[in-house]
């Protein structure tokens, strides 16, 4: 945990960017796998851990923004808990570490939001996203789940994007952690990548490693040689010499800070020259991104340059024709990348998106395209010191989507059809690193996972 004063420090911002009413932060509680009593590794919510920092189950925190009192409301653990669990630190102790001076048990939460409610009061909450916490929504404020989307407060949503966007010293440190551990999963994964291994091995194994650094992975791991499918969590099959092998993967911290990286391997060690020429085309598009990735910039603007490496470089392997940006601006490129360059990234691997990636990732004044590809973006805005954001450009050879724009005679303007059969079977790539936005640029959280053809190759050795 941070110190209090840092949660209070963020109760206290959150109650300056806010109007009137009760905010309202409800943690989360176990959700069972197959039977009652055998449950899923527990995840607390994010904002409650932002604001109230406890990781444990059935707590809700409560900010009355009218007289300033901060109410967290749980129950204390029994003797039958402390028989299977151990000691336990009581709800004032807990309640002390953060800063809060008082506490409830769970069931006065009902009167309390009740009260409210009867007295017409605002009662600010941010869209649930479990079941559990729908039905508790439900039973405090009457409004249906169907509803609860629509009825969240954008006030708060807003208020705890502005804050959430920018991280902190503690936090970054944490980043740093997660971006170690993904350093390790990832050189791991590197060195199994031979003929004849099963994919879950490697993607087991790497998870392993995320465990041994304090949580599970920051996300199901997407583990393939079949990497043109972008978000494959197929590990079913035995690599294969001469086919490419993408892993996508992050850690989480043990106060669950993520990292997310991507890097694609030769299985046995060694690219052929097709692959490396695609390879060194997605490597520039990476560094192109770094570089241009500082205060000011919108990674809007940021994603349609790379896109211009992208059809560059395709254009250099005659893959692709015609003028680099009237290409770009047609979307001809989407074929090769169909997805956004990156996302916000801190204790969720896609920050905050829970509350509304519209909030998160845009505002105002910079908005969503409608063409596809660049639809995909999930983070368009202008960039600010200490925004963390991944970097991850990608080429891919999807068979169904290039006979689809073939058929349908999509861009034949500026794509060679005929001269992509030859990459028919080649997979894809996609390298992905994180970046912290700093004062005058950005850099890259932690040690740089082996990038480069040959470091690759050498580390494979």
């Amino acid at each position: 945990m941070f110190s209090q004063d840092t949660y209070r420090a963020r109760r206290q911002k959150l109650t300056e960017k806010m109007g009137d009413g009760l905010v309202l932060i409800l943690g989360n509680a176990d959700s069972s796998m197959n039977y009652k009593d055998n449950v899923y590794h527990f995840r607390q919510d994010s904002n409650f851990l932002y604001f109230f920092g406890l990781d444990i189950q059935n707590l809700a925190g409560l900010i009355d923004l009218n007289s300033g009192e901060e109410v967290l409301f749980g129950d204390d653990f029994t003797i039958d808990d402390i028989i299977w669990m151990g000691p336990q630190a009581s709800m004032q102790e807990q309640a002390a570490k953060v800063g809060v001076k008082k506490t409830m048990p769970f069931k006065h939460l009902f009167n309390y939001v009740g009260d409210a409610v009867k007295q017409g009061r605002k009662i600010h909450f941010t869209p649930p996203y479990r079941g559990e916490n729908k039905l508790m929504l439900y039973e405090l404020t009457g409004i249906p789940a169907s509803q609860q989307q629509e009825q969240a407060s954008l006030e708060l949503i807003k208020a705890i994007v502005d804050l959430r966007s920018v991280k902190e010293a503690g936090e970054i440190a944490e980043l740093k952690k997660a971006a170690a551990a993904g350093y390790e999963m990832h050189v791991a994964a590197m060195k199994m990548a031979m003929p004849g291994v099963w994919e879950q091995t490697i993607a087991g194994t790497i998870e392993g490693i995320s465990l041994a650094n304090g949580n599970p992975p920051s996300f199901p791991i997407i583990l393939s040689q079949n990497g043109e499918t972008l978000h494959n969590h197929d590990h079913s099959n035995l690599l294969q010499e001469g086919k490419l092998m993408l892993v996508d993967a992050g850690a989480q911290t043990s106060m669950y800070y993520a990292s997310d990286f991507t890097r694609t391997s030769p299985v046995g060690g060694k690219f052929s020259q097709q692959q490396r020429e695609v390879y060194e085309v997605v490597l520039a598009a990476n560094n192109q991104a770094t570089g241009l990735a500082k205060p000011g910039v919108s990674y809007l603007s940021v994603h349609l340059e790379v896109a211009k490496v992208i059809v560059s470089g395709l254009k250099e392997l005659g893959l692709m024709k015609g003028d680099v940006d009237t290409a770009v601006q047609a979307g001809a490129h989407a074929l090769f990348m169909p997805h956004g360059l990156g996302h916000m990234m801190g204790l969720d691997v896609h920050d905050m998106e829970d509350l509304g990636q519209i909030y998160v990732g845009y505002d105002d004044e910079i908005r969503p395209s409608n063409q596809f590809g660049t639809a995909s973006l999930r983070l368009g805005r202008k960039l600010q010191p200490g925004f963390v954001i991944t970097n991850e450009p990608g080429i891919y050879f999807i068979p169904a989507l290039m006979d689809k724009w073939k058929t349908e005679k999509i861009n034949t303007d500026f794509i060679n059809f005929d001269r992509l059969e030859a990459y028919r079977n080649f997979g894809g790539i996609r390298l992905e690193d994180d970046l912290l936005i700093t004062e005058n640029g950005c850099e890259l959280l932690g040690e740089r996972i082996p990038i480069t053809p040959d470091e690759v190759e050498a580390t494979m050795k």
